[in-house]
């Protein structure tokens, strides 16, 4: 009955999908507006007694050292034994046309052996780029969604207590170059590259490029990017603006996808199976260990008590039913699994079959 309503709702998606279009800005980006990634290293500093064991991490101590010695305050020599200060690793993707002052939310990992963030303030800390030029700065007290409480006996824990999240907690300081508004030929990459699809963005384009500016704006380049010519009587944000807004129906390949660590099946649309003959055994063995004590009669004098190994085995094979599986689309391919009655495991069984035995006429994609 579970599988039959997880069948069912795979087919009730792609079917609605099937008909329904999206907008091009949510299958396409713009050529040269990603994101660009920052790291950083620093400190966290107020833990109630769950940071970092400064004997087992030398790095901490060393920070520790060197962000007091810019303070004005010589710790060199001594021991410290504090346990209220963590390394971390500070994360952060600064968005494009970012401009300087705006804020950006930054992840927070623990480096040590600390066990949790809970509390704790991250000190200001540089946020550098691949090419190793600080572009933000990051400071402000580390929200912790997981928690850790450890008694003698017992200890519970919830979520990641050494993993949390600043919101707006970076300012950036350097800006990108922005070149968007000197751009008259923009390029658009689609998130998945298909030549049906880019053929149908550039159809949506030219067709409301005549009515809007009564000469066709997009060209095909391949089956990944589409070229866009803005005319000249139009700024580029509004251009994309209204380019990003028309829907056209995207083509998808056809693909199962099965993950056989979960038991997940992904049936895609445009899936269709060769005629074919199933059957699946259902074959059951069954170990049952009933130990025997013996023990001598009363007042025997000799004799042992000994365990007696006893095993069971029960072998029980149903019979199997033999369907008939074709597929000319989704929702005959999902009734015709489901009248086997099988699991997951089953289904993912007959489909690796199916496409052995080359009935399959779809990509099966193993993860």
């Amino acid at each position: 009955m579970r599988l039959r309503l997880v069948a069912a709702l795979i087919f009730a998606v792609c079917a609605g999908s099937a008909d329904a279009g999206v907008r091009i800005k949510d299958i396409a980006n713009l050529k040269g507006m990603r994101e660009n990634q920052l790291v950083g290293y620093g400190i966290v500093t107020g833990l109630k007694s769950s940071g970092d064991t400064l004997r087992n991490s030398p790095f901490t101590e060393q920070s520790l050292q060197s962000m007091l010695d810019t303070m004005g305050i010589n710790v060199r020599g001594t021991t410290l034994r504090a346990r209220n200060v963590a390394a971390v690793i500070v994360t952060a993707d600064l968005p494009p046309f970012a401009s300087r002052g705006s804020r950006i939310d930054v992840n927070i990992s623990s480096l040590g052996d600390a066990s949790s963030l809970m509390g704790g303030t991250l000190v200001m800390t540089s946020l550098r780029g691949a090419d190793g030029v600080v572009y933000a700065a990051a400071q402000g007290p580390v929200a912790v969604a997981g928690f850790s409480v450890e008694g003698q006996a017992q200890a519970v824990t919830q979520g990641v207590p050494t993993a949390g999240r600043i919101p707006n907690g970076a300012v950036i300081e350097r800006e990108l170059p922005d070149r968007f508004a000197d751009l008259d030929v923009q390029i658009l990459e689609l998130r998945n590259p298909d030549f049906v699809t880019a053929t149908r963005i550039v159809d949506a384009i030219n067709a409301y490029g005549h009515g809007r500016f009564r000469a066709p704006v997009a060209f095909e380049r391949d089956f990944r990017t589409v070229q866009l010519a803005r005319p000249q009587r139009i700024g580029p944000v509004r251009f994309m603006a209204e380019i990003g807004e028309l829907v056209v129906e995207p083509d998808t390949p056809a693909r199962v996808v099965i993950d056989e660590r979960t038991g997940t099946v992904v049936i895609g649309r445009d899936v269709q199976i060769s005629t074919v003959a199933v059957t699946q055994g259902n074959l059951t063995v069954r170990i049952t260990e009933m130990p025997v004590v013996s023990q001598p009669a009363p007042f025997a004098r000799r004799g042992e008590t000994v365990v007696v190994p006893q095993t069971s085995v029960e072998v029980n094979e149903r019979g199997a039913q033999v369907a008939i599986l074709r597929g000319t689309n989704l929702q005959r391919l999902v009734r015709g699994l489901n009248q086997i009655g099988l699991k997951p495991s089953g289904i993912i069984a007959i489909l690796q079959a199916i496409k052995s035995a080359g009935a399959l006429q779809a990509d099966l994609v193993i993860q």
